[in-house]
């Protein structure tokens, strides 16, 4: 099948909807991962071409409404790992829990993993919250959303290679992670009792109301604001803030900021930030 390539005029009619929809940038340096990716796409619709592809999208709006959902969980880069930045999975168990632990905002300890991706982050802090478990009584749950209706799926499957896996520490992997049946298949499982402790949801940043009445006490938003310009990371995190109770803590990746933006937020630490009270707090 000759696919050609993908024409300048052509990626830009689709950068215009990826980020209209997503606010992702989608500079040119871009074009040939979009290409790679399209590749299988057209494969999978048995279609001969770029140019008959970008056609089909464009020219007939019932296919557009049923392919754009395709589109953009292939314009998504979704990397993640188990305890990836770990600093802030002690700060959690180690500072904001306690505090919260101390007084309780409401009835459970209410997290939301913002940019879930494939799940394991969101399935780290259970892990995380569970071995607090063991010491102290309390409830708690995760809220996890992400654009990308397919990494969701993956996420709900929680089926992971072993190898994947690896940065779980031991005694983790033995109270939470189930091995397969199949020695030779070498994959785990979250356990059924963790994964009940976490919802997955379809959630846009750019969506004018995140549609959730939940406060948070902690908001874990990392590795997501690199993929926007600063004007949306500003108008993303704001929102956010929306949904993080006062003294609730907001974690970023290490390798963004928040520095020069109009935020109701205080740095605690490292890419870490308290929610301060006031205008737009959370009830």
């Amino acid at each position: 099948m000759e696919t050609e390539v993908l024409t300048p005029a052509q990626f830009a009619d689709f950068q215009e909807v990826i980020t209209g929809t997503l606010g992702i940038k989608m500079p040119p340096t871009k074009k040939v991962m979009l290409q790679s990716r399209l590749h299988r796409r057209l494969r999978e619709l048995g279609l001969e071409s770029f140019a008959e592809y970008h056609a089909k999208f464009f020219g007939d709006p019932a296919h557009q409404a049923t392919e754009l959902e395709h589109l953009l969980n292939l314009a998504t880069t979704n990397k993640t790992d188990f305890f990836r930045e770990p600093e802030h999975f002690d700060q959690l168990a180690k500072d904001v829990l306690p505090a919260w632990l101390r007084a309780p905002s409401g009835p459970v300890f209410s997290v939301w993993c913002a940019g879930c991706s494939t799940g394991e982050e969101a399935y780290t802090i259970a892990m995380v919250l569970a071995e607090q478990q063991r010491t102290f009584s309390f409830d708690f749950s995760i809220r996890a959303t992400d654009v990308s209706t397919r990494v969701l799926e993956t996420a709900r499957q929680a089926v992971y290679t072993e190898e994947h896996a690896a940065p779980v520490p031991l005694a983790l992997k033995q109270r939470y992670l189930l091995r397969s049946r199949d020695g030779g298949e070498q994959l785990v499982r979250i356990g059924p009792d963790l994964r009940r402790k976490v919802r997955f949801g379809h959630l846009n940043f750019l969506s004018p109301d995140f549609g959730m009445r939940e406060v948070f006490d902690a908001v874990f938003f990392r590795n997501v604001m690199i993929y926007f310009d600063r004007a949306t990371q500003q108008q993303v995190v704001a929102k956010i803030c929306r949904q993080l109770r006062p003294d609730g803590r907001l974690f970023i990746a290490h390798s963004e900021t928040l520095q020069g933006m109009d935020l109701p937020l205080r740095m605690v630490a490292a890419a870490a930030y308290r929610r301060l009270p006031g205008e737009g707090a959370a009830p």
